[in-house]
């Protein structure tokens, strides 16, 4: 498998999405979101808008976890790179595994699952 770097991640995912998806390609929003889940692009304009299709680098910063403590790979500042598809495509499972061939990530080698996320957030 090829190395990446990780500005050629991004391109890839954000060409993939904005190609594949209609995806508008915005830049990350840059205040303490804590996760890319609670940046406005994502809590806000999904709340308003009943098309939103968006792809984004989200930088998350979260101070209080930057604290080492008996995990050092905590750190207090990261990516997630967030893609909303409002409302949601039949193909979206299909599409997002795509979207990870495009760096050689395949699932055929990987042990890629699906999971329920019951996750809830009653300040949004």
């Amino acid at each position: 498998m090829k190395p990446y770097y990780f500005d050629e991640i991004i391109q890839s995912l954000e060409n993939f999405w904005t190609k594949n998806a209609g995806c508008i390609l915005l830049s990350s929003y840059d205040a303490e979101v804590g996760a890319g889940t609670l940046a406005p692009f994502t809590a806000l304009e999904c709340i308003k808008r009943p098309r939103w299709n968006v792809c984004y680098p989200q930088y998350c910063r979260r101070p209080t976890d930057g604290r080492f403590g008996e995990n050092p790979n905590r750190l207090s500042a990261y990516f997630q790179f967030q893609v909303i598809l409002k409302p949601s495509p039949s193909n979206a499972r299909e599409l997002y595994l795509k979207s990870l061939e495009e760096f050689g990530i395949s699932n055929q080698t990987h042990d890629i699952r699906f999971l329920e996320d019951d996750w809830e957030n009653p300040s949004i």
